[in-house]
């Protein structure tokens, strides 16, 4: 295992650049990662330098999603709750023990970001498959280049979609049911034709890019920005996104615990290799 941090935070002048750092396993997502994101947004909230937030993976790969198979998964690891008050998942058993572990660190930590004050800007390059796509659809607004490719094939498993369940509102209903249905990657330039993105632009010019944007909204009053972020956030949720993850949370424990009694595997048997063999070559 790497000592290197999973997460690196970097200050630039009133940006904050917050760098998920597993690059050999295309920034997989586990406990580890979720914990140290929430102490790098933390870290600029309190930070009064810093204006806006940027998100961004190293490597060739935004994130690949949830770590379901690299050394460091660590699914059975107790760590201090922070986005929701339930207990902990490490002594259960059960759906009890899946419920208590996802209602807090992928549904309540990406609710809990995206309800930062300040603006969040995900940097995405190659893939931005299924839990990958919560920690992009958290944030205010996204840059892709021109490489993104963007999936939550987790269908294959028997589950309709990941737990930040924001597709309808990300996508638009025909979309999500043809991106879920499916399993299928769509790139970038059609996930900036449904919405789903602000810019693409070439993989050499992400950065510059992403961060000219960052500066700009900088530049605006920072209680403005906060208000106008809650304004939207307010709208997003009365148009039933809040209530809607919550009853698809619901559907996707109830899959969890479905598999986990005809198989034994609350995955279906799904690693990500298989879930990535069973993925079409193609980006379109």
């Amino acid at each position: 295992m790497s000592e290197e941090p999973v997460v690196v935070y970097e200050r630039r002048g009133p940006v904050a650049l917050v760098t998920m750092n597993r690059p050999r396993y295309r920034n997989a997502q586990n406990s580890a990662m979720t914990y140290a994101l929430d102490d790098a947004y933390t870290r600029a909230v309190d930070d009064g330098d810093v204006a806006v937030v940027v998100l961004a993976g190293s490597g060739d790969h935004f994130s690949a999603g949830h770590d379901i198979g690299s050394p460091g998964r660590d699914a059975d690891t107790s760590f201090t709750r922070r986005a929701a008050m339930w207990w902990d998942h490490t002594d259960k058993a059960g759906a009890d023990r899946r419920y208590a572990r996802e209602v807090e660190v992928y549904l309540g930590m990406c609710r809990r970001w995206r309800e930062m004050p300040k603006p969040s800007i995900a940097m995405v390059q190659g893939a931005c498959v299924a839990g990958g796509l919560m920690l992009a659809w958290s944030c205010d607004l996204i840059v892709a280049a021109d490489d993104a490719f963007f999936a939550d094939p987790v269908v294959r498993m028997g589950i309709p979609g990941v737990e930040y369940f924001a597709h309808p509102w990300m996508l638009g209903p025909r979309f999500a049911k043809e991106v879920l249905f499916t399993g299928d990657r769509f790139d970038a330039r059609r996930a900036y034709e449904v919405g789903m993105v602000n810019r693409v632009v070439p993989r050499d010019e992400l950065e510059a890019t992403t961060f000219a944007l960052a500066e700009r909204i900088a530049k605006m009053p920072p209680f403005g920005l906060a208000l106008a972020k809650r304004a939207v956030n307010q709208c997003e949720d009365l148009m039933g996104m809040r209530s809607g993850m919550d009853s698809v949370f619901g559907l996707h424990h109830v899959a969890h615990a479905h598999n986990a009694e005809v198989s034994g595997n609350p995955l279906a048997g799904m690693d990500a290799r298989a879930m990535r063999d069973a993925a079409p070559r193609d980006r379109s």
